[in-house]
């Protein structure tokens, strides 16, 4: 691993905790943020001249201590925050490995606070938890980076000027912030799936905290539906990542791709994680999705793909989560059980302010004009579908389908 890499790794796999165990401490993120950022920056100039540090995390540290002292950040608070970095070893020690994840899990429920704008809990987690500053995460909800920017730095200081505890939430408190959490771990899961498609190594990187952050909330929280149904819906997800693009970089849509290659063993974590699900039975979002991604996963056993019953399920969703996400599955799903002027009517019904940038509403409107003999709809559905594909697979396959209506 070169140095380039180790630092990702390194940054990726500290970035929540070291954020977590300060703000625990001082109240506050911002200025850790800043110092872990810069000592990232320091380490990108200095690891590949000298080579990677023996404890590459106690360098970040030491770093990260040595920046805040030497931008002259002289505030009472700002002094605990450093000397917090400085004892991040030996608490880590003291507290055993086991602590680590309830701090990353208190930190995002902080996130999830009634007084943070619901609209920015899920971005401010993966900011806070994971990193991802606003121009990788603006696509994921359709916001300009510096808008989104904006939002965040006034959620960070919401957090600080109402002294929100550090804490778990009371019983009576915790389903109404889990949901945000939830979807928080399924954005950052996304943005890493889409990422990989495109070859950004920080993205795999990304999916795979994503769904370490999922099994964490499972782990935790064993008898809630919705935490075991999206780790379920991540396995499966997961699994079928080595089928997704073929030889020659072109995506292969999910009822072509080979089983063989689907990893069988997260397969079936997925389906045991659906059925702990279960045991306890609610109508949620990630339960319906997981119910989809494993009707479509009983290809593995030689069946063929169920149309009727993954379009009932994606109505179900639609109802009661109608995103343009939902409606354009409901869509596709509509048309590949021999409905298309069904699946184009739910495409009319979407939002036009989100479907007018999202890609995969106009790949299937594509795919359901040509299927109904339209094909100057389709042809003009298939460019502005391409134009908006930043995955080369995702690009590809959209370019030999539409070549194959011009043949």
């Amino acid at each position: 691993m070169n140095a380039a890499d180790e630092i990702e790794k390194v940054a990726r796999l500290s970035y929540g905790r070291l954020v977590a165990i300060l703000a625990a401490r001082t109240g506050g993120t911002s200025d850790a943020m800043d110092a872990l950022s810069d000592a990232v920056v320091r380490a990108l100039e200095v690891w590949p001249k000298h080579g990677t540090p023996k404890r590459p995390e106690a360098w970040l540290i030491t770093t990260a201590k040595n920046r805040v002292a030497d931008a002259g950040r002289q505030s009472a608070r700002i002094a605990r925050a450093t000397e917090h970095l400085s004892l991040l070893e030996e608490e880590r020690a003291d507290m055993g490995q086991a602590a680590t994840p309830d701090r990353t899990l208190n930190l995002m429920f902080v996130c999830a606070h009634p007084a943070i704008d619901a609209r920015m809990r899920t971005p401010l987690m993966l900011q806070l938890v994971l990193g991802l500053d606003a121009r990788r995460m603006a696509g994921v909800f359709l916001t300009p980076p510096g808008t989104l920017g904006q939002r965040l730095t006034r959620a960070r200081a919401k957090i600080e000027a109402a002294r929100i505890g550090f804490a778990l939430p009371e019983a009576e408190d915790l389903a109404p912030r889990l949901a945000h959490v939830l979807d928080a771990v399924y954005a950052a899961f996304t943005v890493g799936m889409d990422g990989d498609g495109a070859g950004d190594v920080k993205s795999t990187s990304l999916a795979r905290e994503a769904l370490w952050l999922g099994s964490l909330v499972a782990a935790q929280m064993p008898n809630e539906p919705e935490a075991q149904a999206l780790f379920a819906l991540m396995l499966y997800t997961q699994a079928r990542r080595p089928a997704r693009v073929d030889a020659a970089g072109c995506l292969v849509p999910l009822d072509l791709q080979d089983t063989s290659l689907w990893d069988a063993q997260m397969m079936e974590d997925a389906d045991i994680a659906l059925r702990l699900a279960a045991l306890t039975p609610t109508l949620g979002r990630y339960q319906i999705e997981a119910a989809i991604a494993a009707a479509h996963a009983v290809r593995r056993h030689g069946r063929p793909t169920d149309w009727a019953t993954i379009a009932g399920l994606y109505r179900g969703l639609a109802t009661l989560h109608p995103t343009t996400g939902a409606l354009t599955g409901l869509a596709a799903s509509l048309g590949e059980a021999g409905d298309a002027a069904a699946g184009l009517a739910v495409l009319r019904a979407a939002d036009p302010v989100n479907s007018a940038g999202y890609q995969p509403w106009w790949a299937v409107r594509a795919h359901l004009l040509a299927a109904s003999g339209d094909p100057t709809g389709a042809m003009a559905a298939y460019d502005r579908a391409i134009a908006l594909s930043q995955d080369p697979a995702s690009r590809a396959y959209l370019m030999r389908r539409k070549a194959l209506m011009l043949s």
